[in-house]
């Protein structure tokens, strides 16, 4: 994620030294303290960072196996939300009894469910709930379908809860659960799957420009990179960028270079590249 961040400040010739807010969004990639992360606020440059806020870890039943079963991580979410299985969702009907235990199991005992912060997973977790799909056959599948589904006459937003993480000094936590039961009350009030869509998506840049205005506020910093594969997202990546600007920040975003992994390579190099200059390596 780090990576991520120096990528895009090294294709905007963003100099040394400057700190920014990186708003790094993507599937999987492993954390300093050795969760997946995913849904990642950063403050940093090329020698380092800060994780000032991210996506509140839930733990994914089967590991890698549940990124090609989305109903698999929406009743993680909701099982981390406390929010019943109930019956009338989809991920729920598409789970055998039998896999619904053992999957209840690996949630309270932690086996074979690695923590995760990833914002992909909470994209997939919703094109579940609201029945878009349920088993993906490409990476990204259910990202692409939920957006393909966005009304763009749609305003509403759910919200997500920034709260302080326990612990001084540690990272804000950016919890999902307001949003999912908002989301669920309008899918069973019969909302139109594209507007509950469209109102996840504005959820999801509100969000972004709450966390990096809290994030202003506590560093002065008032530069933000968007980079990971969740930018991927025309949708998001557009609103979010004119949210940010309207906000009185300055925005980097992939222009040239990849925002998804493809990317990573060049931040990784600058990095490198930079500490050995400072005699850092």
């Amino acid at each position: 994620h780090h990576a991520h961040l120096a990528s895009v400040l090294a294709e905007h010739k963003h100099p040394p030294g400057e700190p920014v807010i990186g708003v790094i969004f993507d599937g999987t990639g492993l954390g300093l303290d050795h969760a997946i992360w995913g849904g990642e606020i950063l403050v940093g440059g090329y020698s380092d960072f800060e994780r000032v806020a991210h996506l509140k870890y839930i733990p994914l039943p089967g590991g890698d196996a549940a990124t090609m079963r989305p109903y698999r991580t929406a009743l993680a979410h909701l099982w981390t939300a406390n929010i019943a299985w109930d019956d009338d969702l989809a991920p729920v009907t598409v789970a055998s009894s039998e896999e619904r235990t053992i999957i209840r199991q690996q949630l309270e005992k932690r086996l074979n469910a690695p923590f995760t912060s990833s914002m992909g997973r909470l994209f997939d977790a919703v094109a579940a709930l609201i029945g878009v799909l349920q088993v993906v056959t490409y990476e990204a599948q259910g990202a692409i379908l939920l957006e393909a589904q966005v009304d763009p006459a749609e305003s509403g937003a759910y919200a997500f809860e920034l709260a302080a993480s326990p612990g001084t000094g540690s990272p804000t936590l950016i919890d999902p659960a307001p949003l999912l039961r908002a989301l669920l009350h309008d899918l069973r009030a019969g909302v139109a799957v594209p507007v509950i869509a469209a109102r996840f998506h504005n959820g999801v840049v509100r969000m972004i420009c709450d966390a990096c205005i809290q994030t202003r506020q506590n560093t002065g910093i008032n530069i933000v990179g968007l980079s990971g594969g969740v930018f991927q997202n025309v949708t998001l990546t557009q609103r979010a960028f004119t949210a940010l600007s309207d906000a009185g920040f300055t925005v980097y975003t992939h222009e040239l270079v990849p925002t998804n992994d493809g990317g990573i390579a060049l931040g990784q190099a600058v990095i490198a590249g930079y500490k050995t200059l400072n005699g850092e390596l």
